[in-house]
C-alpha cells in the first residue's frame, strides 16, 4: 500500500510514522526486530529505513525492508540518497526494491562518509534530490504505470533566531522544497527542531512560495541528553539550553527520562495545534521513548513499552 492518499483521507486523525536505522551487528538485528515488532502494535502509517552515507547500508536497508514487509502489515518507506552513485546504479536499486513490493521513497541529496577527505562524487551521479524524485517518478511509470507510487523528500525548519527572539527559515531551504515539489513529491518530512514556532515558520514561509503538499514534522523524544548533544553535532540545530540543564540537574536517569517526555509530549502537541499533518518519530531503533510519547500525547492509547 502506497502513503500517496495518506493525507487525503477524509476525517482520519493526524499520521503517526517512525524512522528506522538498518543494524550494523548481530544483536542489531536481533534489537530492531524486536524493536519493529513493539512499534507495529500502534498501527503506524509507515516505517521509514534509512540508508548510509553513499549508499554504504544498501545492503542491511534492503534487509530490514524486507522484515517489515514479512512481520507487518505497516507500509515501509526507503530512504534513497543521490551521493556517491550512478543515475543507472540508483536505477537497479530502486527497481530491486520495486521488485519487493516497496512502493514509498524519500528522496535524499545525502551526505558524503565522513572521514574521507578526498572523497568525489560520482561523475554520472546526480546532483540534487530534486533529481532523484523525478528518477523516481519515470522508474515508477515505467514499471507500475497503474499502481500509486509515493515521493517524500526531506525539509528544514532550522534552528536560528532573529534579533528580537523569532525563528528564522532559510529561504534557500524554503526554495529547494518548490523545486522537490515541482520535480514530483507528495509530501515532505522535517529535519530535527526543538521549538514548535521553527516548524510553523517553516510551513507559512512555504505556503507562501505555493508549496501546497503536506508538511510532516519529525520529531526525536527529549529524553536523553547525551543523544541530544550527539544531534547538534550532526545537525548543527541547537538544543535548548534551559532543557539540556535540566535534564543534566536530574537526580536519576528516569527523572530526566520523565522531564524530557513532557517537553516531548509538549512539542508534538504545539506542532499538532500549529496544523501538522501528523508526527514523524525518530526511533534510534528503541521503541520505549516513541510509543510513550504517542501514548502521554494522547496519539495512540498503548501498553507499556519494552525498555
Amino acid at each position: 500500500m502506497s502513503t500517496a492518499p495518506l493525507f487525503d483521507a477524509p476525517g482520519r486523525g493526524p499520521s503517526v510514522s517512525f524512522e528506522l536505522y538498518p543494524p550494523r551487528t548481530p544483536r542489531g538485528e536481533e534489537t530492531v526486530r524486536r524493536t519493529v515488532a513493539a512499534l507495529a502494535e500502534a498501527e503506524p502509517d509507515f516505517f521509514s529505513v534509512t540508508y548510509g552515507a553513499s549508499g554504504s547500508t544498501r545492503a542491511t536497508s534492503r534487509e530490514l525492508i524486507e522484515v517489515i514487509l514479512a512481520t507487518t502489515s505497516v507500509t515501509p518507506l526507503a530512504h534513497l540518497t543521490c551521493v556517491g552513485a550512478s543515475a543507472e546504479d540508483l536505477g537497479g536499486y530502486v527497481r530491486s526494491l520495486l521488485e519487493r513490493g516497496v512502493r514509498d521513497f524519500l528522496a535524499l541529496r545525502g551526505d558524503p562518509p565522513a572521514g574521507q577527505p578526498d572523497w568525489r562524487p560520482h561523475p554520472e551521479g546526480l546532483t540534487r534530490s530534486a533529481e532523484l524524485v523525478r528518477l523516481l517518478r519515470t522508474l515508477a511509470t515505467e514499471h507500475h504505470p497503474d499502481e500509486q507510487v509515493s515521493v517524500s523528500v526531506a525539509t528544514y525548519p532550522g534552528g536560528a533566531y532573529d534579533a528580537t527572539g523569532q525563528p528564522v527559515v532559510l529561504a534557500d531551504d524554503v526554495a529547494a522544497l518548490v523545486e522537490k515539489q515541482a520535480a514530483g513529491a507528495d509530501f515532505a518530512i522535517t529535519q530535527l527542531f526543538y521549538d514548535a514556532r521553527h516548524y510553523a515558520e517553516l510551513v507559512r514561509a512555504a505556503r507562501a512560495a505555493g508549496v501546497h503538499i503536506p508538511i510532516v514534522p519529525g520529531i526525536i523524544p527529549l529524553t536523553d541528553p547525551r543523544r541530544l548533544r550527539r544531534m547538534v553535532e550532526l545537525t548543527d540545530v541547537p538544543v535548548p539550553e534551559d532543557l539540556l540543564h535540566a535534564l543534566d540537574e536530574a537526580p536519576d536517569a528516569e527523572a530526566a527520562y520523565q522531564l524530557g517526555m513532557r517537553a516531548s509530549v509538549d512539542l508534538v502537541q504545539a506542532v499538532l495545534e500549529a496544523g501538522a499533518p501528523g508526527v514523524h518519530l525518530y526511533t534510534f531503533n528503541s521503541a520505549r521513548a516513541v510509543l510513550d510519547l504517542l501514548h502521554h500525547a494522547g496519539l495512540r492509547r498503548m501498553p507499556a513499552a519494552p525498555r
